[in-house]
């Protein structure tokens, strides 16, 4: 069906859920070709700005504030499409299309045990995130459900490399709440990768995990949180590297092969499946430590 019989409404409708389906570091990339399509200045803006606010919760878009980072998700969106930052006590908005931000206030925070503990648990993982990913960040946030304090814990690292035809992020979150002895964490590992030379392709794994966790002091909890994390991301890395050696020519040949209409020339998939080993496996350069390979492991 042509865009230019469909209603205002559904043209939104269409806008938003193809800007939301981009890849991370392709949002505009994506609105930059559908504006072409769509030739509707004013419409392409606000549907921009709408899905650019999902885009940024939903990939942990980073951000620098006087100096720190700062993740974007939906754990600090404080409504009016505004974010707050712990570290700068400032709200904002984010123009991800501009790629900066607008509308700045000041926002004040309970200064309290656990603001005080999330201070200790952020510095712990900093260490850890310093170690592994070269240019990870890294966020704690702090959220009152039914009178229940809990620590939210989000780190990403990304390798957008639009120029040679491939981008790959890694994040992950960590959940807990702020219990006398024993508190249980919950916490997701995702990576979600494209590639985009000679095929299409998309690859999303991730991982939803359950521990429990000690609690002693602030200190040995942030340790031994920090500690999880980096067994749970090292165990998850080496079971989708495995995976990844173990992806054999038969299984490449039953994932990219497809029924062709006869024209009687022959194709030589051999040759094919060893160009993209050529692409995908010798390639794998560390760009983020004991992360790298998920990051850009199609290259």
């Amino acid at each position: 069906m042509s865009l230019s019989v469909l209603s205002r409404k559904e043209k939104e409708r269409v806008i938003r859920r193809l800007l939301i389906q981009a890849p991370p570091g392709e949002f505009v990339n994506a609105f930059d070709d559908l504006c072409l399509l769509i030739r509707d200045e004013k419409l392409m803006h606000h549907q921009g700005e709408c899905a650019g606010h999902q885009h940024c919760q939903k990939y942990s878009v980073p951000l620098c504030i006087d100096g720190n980072p700062v993740l974007l998700s939906h754990h600090n969106v404080v409504g009016d499409y505004r974010f707050f930052d712990y570290q700068s006590k400032l709200s904002f908005k984010f123009d991800l299309l501009q790629n900066q931000l607008r509308d700045i206030q000041s926002h004040g925070i309970i200064r309290n045990e656990t603001e005080y503990l999330r201070n200790v648990v952020l510095c712990a993982l900093k260490l850890y995130v310093n170690d592994h990913y070269p240019t990870g960040n890294c966020n704690v946030l702090r959220k009152s459900v039914k009178n229940k304090e809990f620590l939210i814990a989000c780190i990403e690292d990304h390798s957008y490399e639009t120029r040679d035809c491939w981008n790959g992020l890694w994040k992950s979150k960590w959940i807990f709440q702020i219990n006398p002895f024993l508190t249980q964490v919950t916490g997701r590992i995702f990576v979600q990768a494209h590639f985009f030379r000679a095929v299409n392709l998309h690859i999303e794994i991730s991982k939803d995990l359950k521990e429990s966790l000690e609690v002693v002091n602030q200190a040995q909890l942030a340790l031994n949180f920090a500690r999880l994390v980096e067994e749970q991301e090292n165990i998850f890395q080496a079971a989708v590297l495995e995976e990844l050696q173990e992806l054999s020519n038969e299984v490449l040949r039953k994932i990219l092969r497809r029924d062709l209409p006869v024209t009687r020339t022959l194709i030589d998939w051999q040759r094919i499946l060893s160009d993209l080993n050529l692409v995908m496996y010798p390639k794998l350069g560390y760009v983020i430590y004991s992360r790298s390979v998920l990051c850009n492991w199609i290259i």
